[in-house]
């Protein structure tokens, strides 16, 4: 039954994320209009987030009630019950940095107020994540996440004052080496060429298309610590965690969606005084095609993140990073074989430092520390923060 539960596990994590990145990469690129006089590109990154967070939401109550306990109700399903914070030696001291703890019962309304606040940089950093994509390739792009370590690791010293292991900062020097080969050696400009069409020169793009990649890293960094300091002060689960923060994110995009917004470039790139929810729907009926990546790419997020957490919680966090670095190798494969994009041997031999830098930090884990077996209540602290690793 394990081994079924782990095949289950890795298969979903693979085939959801490895769909949903190609969706993501179709969504970067002009649609044909319906009349097939001209193509487009989708302007809306609040409506995409605003149909995935929806789903992941909808997801993650679904298997807290499924999964529910015997006459548990509604507070306690959703975690937000008075809870005293987590011992320090549950705590995510040797993985994610030193924490003190206060000893006061956490109320709900902090508990809220953290999870809102994982939210919003959610919200502000998924379109800087879009706007990249038309400055730089996919692969590109996939590489850059690849080193979310280094903000995480920054926003945690800056934002909760926590330190870090020794091996941890050769990690970060190997990712930044190998990103910047990445880039000094590519020869592709975005999108299969199509700005040379136009142009434009390519280190111009690139150079945008890294700031906006960069802006994403420090805003999920910025998330991922909040995470972390979550599951420090917190008892909750990934699962009420991911219901909660998509929650908020959904909110939060709906109401951006509607508002007649003034033209913000990468924020709101629909026209000057419409509402993105009017743009967008009015886009979907000049390109039917959008449908399908769309639709594709709200179902593949929300299922991926249950599997991700299924993991977690049945398997512990080396298994899981495991996965998640051939996920992240494979989905870089899959773009270019999928898309036909041309990586030099400079490009190749930088994807190779930056995984070489994701290994250690998995090496080091396994070494250091005996694989935990499954709880069947709630997911261990140390290993809830480790998500900054996905």
């Amino acid at each position: 039954m394990t081994f079924v539960r782990l095949t289950l596990c890795v298969v979903g994590v693979y085939s959801m994320f490895l769909l949903w990145a190609i969706a993501q990469e179709r969504l970067s690129v002009p649609f044909r209009s319906l009349d097939g006089t001209s193509a487009d590109k989708f302007k809306s990154p609040l409506f995409m987030g605003t149909c995935q967070s929806a789903l992941s939401s909808l997801s993650a109550l679904l298997y807290l009630y499924i999964r529910r306990k015997p006459n548990q109700n509604l507070t306690h399903l959703l975690g937000l019950s008075p809870t005293k914070p987590a011992p320090a030696t549950n705590g995510s001291a040797k993985s994610n940095g030193h924490v003190k703890h206060h000893a006061h019962v956490v109320s709900p309304k902090a508990l809220l107020l953290r999870y809102l606040q994982c939210s919003l940089f959610i919200t502000a950093a998924a379109p800087f994540g879009f706007a990249a994509l038309s400055h730089i390739s996919y692969p590109a792009m996939v590489l850059g996440k690849s080193c979310k370590l280094v903000p995480v690791m920054v926003m945690n010293v800056l934002l909760y004052r926590r330190a870090f292991a020794p091996y941890k900062y050769l990690v970060v020097a190997l990712v930044t080496a190998g990103i910047t080969m990445f880039m000094a050696f590519g020869t592709e400009s975005p999108s299969n060429n199509k700005h040379a069409r136009d142009g434009h020169p390519t280190l111009r793009h690139n150079i945008i298309g890294i700031t906006y990649l960069l802006i994403n890293l420090a805003l999920d960094g910025a998330t991922n610590s909040t995470q972390d300091e979550i599951f420090a002060r917190h008892r909750v689960s990934g699962q009420q965690m991911m219901f909660w923060i998509n929650l908020f994110c959904t909110l939060i995009t709906s109401a951006l969606s509607v508002l007649p917004l003034p033209y913000i470039p990468v924020l709101h790139p629909s026209a000057s005084g419409e509402s993105e929810l009017a743009g967008a729907l009015a886009f979907i009926r000049a390109h039917p095609s959008i449908v399908f990546p769309l639709a594709q790419f709200a179902a593949t997020g929300a299922l991926g993140q249950l599997f991700i957490f299924e993991t977690l919680q049945h398997f512990g966090s080396l298994t899981l990073v495991t996965v998640t670095l051939t996920r992240k190798l494979f989905t870089m494969l899959l773009s270019v074989v999928v898309y036909n994009h041309k990586l030099t041997s400079g490009q190749w031999a930088g994807a190779g430092v930056v995984f070489a830098g994701i290994s250690v930090e998995a090496w080091v884990k396994r070494k250091g520390k005996p694989p935990i077996p499954p709880s069947s209540s709630s997911t261990p602290k140390k290993e809830k923060a480790n998500l900054k690793s996905l």
